[in-house]
């Protein structure tokens, strides 16, 4: 089991009606948090690092970290691109040993996106790897107006966008956007029920970090499959430890408070693989 595609996950959470927790890692402590928090709670997980991560740790570091990590534990583990912004960095974490990709196409006009698209998720077919595209587009800050129609997903394009593409799941658009929410986040639930309907692939919502447990629970039960999170763990991270030297200035041991950020990041995770309704689901 430990270090697996996101084929077998992502299936069991569309017939189960429950989603996958992906959660971003930034470093050592954040992934270890995340496997260790699925593990008591004998979910399946998906780490996921983005193209900055990547561009600060490497492909090669992240691999080995996720895969040593995964390799202790009882639960399946999955190692995914998020928001690949290239075909080139696709192409190195195909190459690299990550499990699942994403190539993030959502900003370019639609045909643009489509034909990279397809390019990609064939290259990651040959390797039997699966690949995530967006159709729509999530904003890339809370601040984003995201009520506007025409960057929420269609289902109509939806259904042909992943006929089209061979894609093996899609995000989608229907009001989150990345980072913390400034107001409630108002989400088009019965775009989603229609798109659901639509495609015949696993469905990814991003931007859940702010969500209230009732949306993302209602997002699972319309179809979602698997949830992203990352900017509440990067901020429990880092408050930690910023809390931390305030009660221990002169602290030089990193284990120090490494330790405790690392815990309060595995709480988080811990919380969040209970809403999305994945625990026990490991087989």
């Amino acid at each position: 089991m430990s270090y697996v595609t996101s084929f077998k996950m992502l299936e069991d959470a569309r017939e189960g009606g429950y989603a996958i927790g992906a959660f971003n890692a930034e470093n050592m402590e954040m992934v270890k948090a995340i496997i260790q928090a699925a593990e008591e709670l004998k979910a399946p997980v998906m780490v996921q690092t983005s193209a900055k991560a990547i561009a600060y740790g490497t492909v090669a570091t992240f691999e080995a970290m996720v895969r040593s990590e995964a390799e202790r534990v009882s639960v399946p583990v999955a190692l995914h691109l998020d928001h690949g912004d290239s075909e080139e960095l696709c192409l190195q974490c195909l190459a690299g040993g990550y499990t699942s990709i994403m190539i993030d196409g959502s900003k370019l006009p639609y045909d643009e996106n489509k034909a990279m698209t397809k390019r990609v998720a064939g290259m990651a077919k040959v390797l039997g790897i699966p690949c995530e595209a967006e159709l729509g587009h999530v904003g890339g800050k809370a601040e984003d107006d995201n009520s506007k129609p025409d960057i929420y997903t269609d289902p109509e394009e939806a259904r042909q966008f992943v006929e089209e593409t061979g894609v093996t799941s899609l995000a989608v658009s229907i009001g989150t956007s990345h980072g913390f929410y400034k107001g409630v986040p108002v989400l088009d639930m019965e775009r989603l029920s229609e798109i659901k309907a639509a495609v015949s692939v696993p469905l990814v919502l991003h931007g859940a970090s702010g969500l209230s447990d009732e949306q993302v629970r209602e997002c699972a039960r319309r179809g979602i499959c698997k949830v992203n999170f990352a900017t509440e763990l990067r901020d429990a991270y880092s408050r930690t430890v910023q809390k931390y030297f305030e009660k221990k200035p002169n602290v030089v041991d990193p284990k120090e408070y490494s330790r405790e950020a690392m815990a309060a990041v595995k709480e988080i995770v811990k919380a969040r693989i209970l809403v999305c309704g994945c625990e026990g689901k490991a087989d």
